[in-house]
């Protein structure tokens, strides 16, 4: 049982990493956060372009392609909106393996840890309005809510599974 806590402690301890990283990367501006020039000397040779010409649609209300954005702005976008997806997976996933070695009840678990996440990501976004040269966006909080719910099912899921396998 002792061993237990303190895993549940480590994943709990994970979170709260997680949410100290997202609040610097907060307070950061677009601008020390951009990776254009590295992606351009990265990249520079602009891999499956042609296949990405095609790639257009709107996000936050505004165009998201090559031709709207160039290639390294375009290629990014992509980078930086998986990079809210997984942390904020990371983040549900580690509070519901926290928070479930300490209360053994799965569903209330993840409908906690998923509002949890969802509730720091509406906080980030409001941080990044209080930073110069940053866009707080409700896309942004969706779509790091989809990550942690994400997290959050394959965890019941895994769940389940072992219950199933042990009848």
């Amino acid at each position: 049982m002792k061993k237990q806590l303190k895993n549940s402690n480590f994943y709990i301890i994970v979170a709260f990493l997680i949410m100290a990283v997202l609040f610097y990367s907060s307070s950061q501006t677009y601008e020390q956060q951009s990776q254009v020039g590295l992606l351009d000397k990265l990249l520079s040779n602009h891999p499956f372009e042609e296949q990405l010409k095609g790639i257009s649609f709107s996000y936050a209300g505004s165009e998201v392609s090559i031709h709207a954005k160039g290639y390294a702005k375009f290629v990014e976008f992509f980078i930086r909106k998986g990079a809210h997806f997984g942390t904020y997976f990371l983040l549900g996933g580690s509070w519901f393996i926290g928070l479930n070695m300490k209360i053994k009840q799965p569903l209330l678990i993840g409908i906690v840890a998923w509002l949890t996440a969802t509730g720091y990501a509406g906080l980030d976004e409001y941080h990044q309005m209080l930073t110069g040269g940053r866009t707080p966006l409700f896309q942004d909080v969706m779509l790091d809510s989809i990550g942690a719910l994400t997290a959050v099912v394959l965890c019941l899921l895994v769940i389940g599974i072992k219950k199933l396998k042990k009848k």
